[in-house]
């Protein structure tokens, strides 16, 4: 992600390439995102599935991604309280890109 408001501000509303860059810029945010791709994911799934990385920083790219209308946090009225994340239409489009990501990641495995 981009440090300063002002490179994110001249950045990401000239280049569509720093835009991107700047919502998805770290494996974390991918690595949710690669999840949710798959299916609709609880708390505990993603942390198994992210482990070694802290359910705080999970937490906080969470928030951010529900900020930005990547994903939507459901709320199912059950005992215990159930929550369950997944990807917006908007999430969904970046599937294109995990994919090829992960593509290029094989053959650098070469």
């Amino acid at each position: 992600m981009l440090k300063t408001e002002s490179q994110r501000t001249h950045l990401c509303t000239t280049c569509p390439i720093a835009k991107v860059a700047d919502l998805v810029g770290d494996s974390c945010t991918l690595l949710i995102i690669r999840d949710l791709l798959k299916k609709p994911r609880r708390f505990g799934e993603l942390t198994e599935s992210l482990s070694g990385i802290s359910s705080r920083t999970i937490t906080k790219k969470l928030k951010y991604l529900e900020e930005q209308e990547i994903i939507v946090r459901t709320e199912f009225n059950e005992r215990p309280p159930r929550v369950e994340y997944s990807l917006t239409k908007k999430g969904s489009g970046l599937k294109t890109l995990v994919k090829e990501m992960e593509r290029y990641g094989k053959e650098l495995g070469k």
